[in-house]
């Protein structure tokens, strides 16, 4: 039968609210009523939960969501292991199991487009922690797509939740719970096991950007403490899709009228399944496990009006929290636009060592800490500063700092920094330190290796 996909004139409607429960139908009465899994669902359709958290998960914890589609998701052939897409995603995931731990600061200049990748060949691991298998740590990602996943592809990871940040080039992606238009100065988070395809927004048009994958515990707004109950990222904002499906499929699971090729991702290494039905085929969802996207522009940001620098944590967007109250797995923070008017204030970041690891990423624009230094922190380049690495602002960005006349002053005007801020010693790939040529190898010398004495001695 021909494909049809429904609620095709309402591809970007959303739904708002973060952590809410929603039900969208594509197909009025496709929902049941008081029941999740009736003995025949309404329109022959399936019922399938999908479970994002353990089944006796506190209520407040919980997270799960029930599809009713036409075929349930079990419904394929064994998956097989596939071969790998490139050097960081090596059959086996074996490039996960052989991290380089170095304590050196660490830059990247922008990473290269690649014109014949689709978004699953382009994915390059850089760096990461843990194990998915005992769903611990985390994994930090690159992407370059130069054309879209085929129209009978889809991909899912077993491994944990996605979070996308594209730095160039719009993402069209659609999830098994409908559609997702991600562009720049946008994320999107995919949870683990929804299954999605990511088509370029435009044709021709090269996408670039930035991944964190979460094997521990999901995303979560952080607690505002004494900021009270405005400020940060607002739940209004977040966005998740409505329902939207085709009807490609046969009589039976087996016998349907197309090959559809489904990747899986598990344990780093990737599964390839042929199945002869669509995996877009939810007609209706209720739930609060879902896809969502978010317009970095709408965060609130929150900073001092007397002296002195905040810790960047005021800058969090999403956290997803260890078992240890206050320290995170990873938080996701932004360095967006924003009004300097401490008083005798040293405005840009301090210099310091962290119990955290720091990933940066640049979106657009130029980051207020980094002016000099050749080679320079620029969109769609990267650093790391791993655990207890000294670093800080460069010299001729610390010299300005350090004599400028304190004004009030918007810094960032067309910028916006992100980072992935993780309480676990982050190791990197033989890609992300050697094949991508992309590390400064002075990053080091020409950041602070000006950094001038202003010592004063004292006569005794």
């Amino acid at each position: 039968m021909p494909v049809t996909n429904f609620a095709l004139k309402e591809k970007y409607k959303y739904q708002n609210g973060f952590d809410c429960y929603f039900e969208t139908e594509a197909v009025p009465g496709a929902l049941p009523t008081g029941q999740n899994s009736p003995q025949k669902p309404p329109l022959g359709l399936y019922a399938e939960k999908l479970s994002g958290t353990a089944f006796t998960a506190p209520r407040r914890e919980n997270k799960q969501s029930w599809l009713y589609r036409i075929l349930p998701a079990c419904s394929h052939p064994p998956f097989t292991p596939a071969p790998a897409p490139n050097e960081s995603l090596g059959l086996g995931g074996e490039p996960f199991r052989k991290l380089h731990h170095i304590p050196n600061q660490l830059r990247w200049d922008p990473f290269d487009h690649d014109p014949e990748a689709d978004f699953v060949s382009g994915l390059h691991l850089l760096a990461g922690a843990g194990d998915p298998t005992v769903k611990q740590g985390c994994a930090m990602y690159v992407y370059a797509a130069g054309r879209s996943m085929g129209e009978r592809e889809a991909f899912y990871s077993a491994d944990g939740e996605l979070l996308l940040v594209p730095q160039e080039g719009a993402l069209d992606i659609r999830t098994e719970m409908g559609w997702l238009l991600v562009r720049p100065m946008e994320i999107c988070v995919i949870p683990r096991g929804v299954r999605y395809q990511v088509r370029l927004a435009e044709e021709g048009k090269p996408a670039r950007g930035y991944a964190l994958e979460l094997f521990q515990g999901r995303f979560v707004l952080p607690e505002l403490g004494p900021i009270g109950s405005n400020g940060l990222a607002n739940a209004r904002d977040f966005q998740a899709p409505v329902a939207s499906f085709d009807e490609d499929c046969g009589e039976t699971a087996f016998d349907g009228p197309n090959e559809y090729v489904v990747t899986g991702k598990f344990n780093n290494a990737l599964y390839r399944a042929v199945q002869r039905h669509t995996p877009f085929d939810v007609v209706a969802w209720h739930g609060n496990y879902y896809p969502y996207k978010y317009d970095l522009g709408r965060f609130n940001t929150i900073g001092t009006i007397s002296y002195d620098h905040p810790d960047p944590s005021i800058f969090t967007v999403l956290s997803a929290p260890s078992d240890h109250p206050g320290t995170s797995v990873a938080d996701f923070v932004i360095f967006p636009p924003r009004w300097l008017v401490g008083e005798d204030t040293f405005r840009p970041p301090w210099y310091h060592r962290n119990t955290m690891s720091e990933f940066m990423g640049l979106i657009q624009g130029a980051y207020d800490a980094k002016k000099g230094g050749k080679g320079g922190f620029v969109p769609g380049g990267a650093s790391l500063h791993n655990v207890m690495s000294g670093h800080g602002p460069d010299v001729d960005s610390y010299e300005g700092a350090r004599n400028a006349e304190l004004k009030p002053a918007k810094v960032g005007e067309g910028s916006c920094a992100f980072m992935f801020e993780s309480s676990l010693m982050v190791g990197v790939t033989d890609w992300g330190l050697k094949t991508c040529q992309k590390v400064q190898a002075e990053y080091s010398e020409h950041s602070w290796g000006g950094v001038k004495v202003h010592w004063k001695k004292t006569t005794s």
